[in-house]
């Protein structure tokens, strides 16, 4: 029996204007809102991600971060 989809939490989030875009644009893809797909993503997180590269964009995004928030 499938699980039932209720959204439990509500929480501000700040995102890039990059980041929302894409999510934005996935979620529209997969026909889904906003806080379904994200929700799907962190569900799914190990088998949406490449192990791999996680590492490498995180620091790569980190060491970006500070110039951003200038």
């Amino acid at each position: 029996m499938p699980k039932r989809f209720r959204l439990t939490r509500r929480f501000p989030v700040a995102m890039t204007e990059d980041g929302y875009r894409r999510l934005r644009s996935f979620a529209a893809e997969a026909g889904l809102d906003e806080g379904e797909a994200l929700s799907f993503l962190f569900e799914n997180f190990d088998a949406v991600t490449d192990a791999e590269g996680l590492g490498h964009r995180l620091r790569q995004f980190n060491s970006d971060l500070d110039a951003r928030k200038r």
